[in-house]
């Protein structure tokens, strides 16, 4: 049994060479791809000056929003600038330890993307069918132990991958076929065993999402029964077009998330320049339509915006 010098081949940098088989459309590629970035940090921070500044936005929901906008850039900064250098300038090296900082903070960002979604549907859950207890629920308190939690258990779930891509010898390749590091993509140019890699990176961050969406499942379920017991019509329409938004942005990060992790796991069959580019999109575009969607569907943050920009 060969035994490899695990600091020696860890010390090395990666190359990242972007999308394979579509390098003569980077340049076309990086156009969307940095217009939508934009969108997305514009709208979030346009979002959480907002929350910030406005009183009447000093409420549960928007603390979680405000939390929601934070991840959201996180998710996008980690990847996005290296894979516009790569469109722009071709394969950019990466740095061991800048690697695994990066795969970091992609999979975290995604766990805590997945809790603050379930956060606030359970905020939505108890302004809805206990709108009187609503205060004494969620109190300043309460609101700041659930947010501690949450970030708490994102980091836990994913803080083993990083010491398990760190374990492994890399004597082979150095070349990453995509234009960040994911810790499969990672783990993969290893030449060792990775079974625990695969089985632990897919099966603990996928049940604790699998927990969080069908707590939410449960928590709209009783919003909907709560909803149509209701005696006015308006209140119905209100508390709806409230919940629409979550639901939309609910949608747009589960879809393709579950289709990423399931395409890495079993889609032996899709191609790889289709899955590096549908991962590239999961991380820009929800991050640019979550403020949009909450602009639109949200009346507080929609009226503070038209006063922003029609003073």
């Amino acid at each position: 049994m060969a035994i490899y010098n695990l600091t020696g081949y860890n010390m090395g940098s990666f190359t990242l060479l972007g999308i394979p088989g579509l390098e003569q459309y980077h340049v076309w590629i990086s156009v969307p791809f940095c217009l939508i970035y934009l969108v997305a940090i514009v709208g979030n921070s346009v979002l959480l000056c907002l929350i910030a500044t406005e009183h009447s936005l000093h409420a549960p929901m928007f603390f979680f929003l405000s939390m929601l906008a934070i991840t959201d850039l996180t998710l996008s900064t980690t990847c996005v600038p290296k894979s516009l250098s790569i469109f722009w300038f071709g394969p950019q090296e990466i740095s061991f330890p800048g690697c695994l900082t990066q795969l970091f903070f992609l999979h975290y960002s995604f766990v805590l993307d997945s809790a603050i979604l379930l956060a606030m549907a359970f905020d939505r859950y108890v302004a809805i069918c206990s709108p009187l207890r609503y205060t004494t629920i969620l109190t300043p308190r309460t609101i700041v132990k659930i947010a501690v939690g949450i970030s708490f258990r994102s980091f836990c779930v994913f803080v083993p991958c990083v010491f398990l891509v760190n374990r492994l010898p890399f004597c082979r390749t150095h070349n990453v076929p995509h234009t960040y590091c994911e810790h499969i993509g990672v783990a993969r140019l290893a030449c060792a065993d990775i079974s625990i890699n695969i089985w632990y990176g897919f099966c603990v961050p996928i049940m604790t999402v699998i927990i969080d969406v069908i707590l939410i499942a449960v928590s709209y379920i009783l919003i909907l029964c709560a909803v149509f017991r209701l005696p006015s019509q308006d209140a119905r329409q209100k508390a709806l077009g409230t919940c629409g938004s979550h639901v939309c942005v609910i949608l747009m990060f589960y879809i393709p998330a579950f289709f990423s992790i399931l395409a890495h796991r079993f889609g032996h069959n899709v191609p790889q320049t289709f899955h590096i580019m549908f991962a590239n999109l999961y991380v820009v575009i929800p991050p640019a339509l979550n403020p949009i969607v909450y602009g639109v569907k949200t009346k507080q943050i929609r009226e503070k915006v038209i006063l922003l920009l029609l003073p």
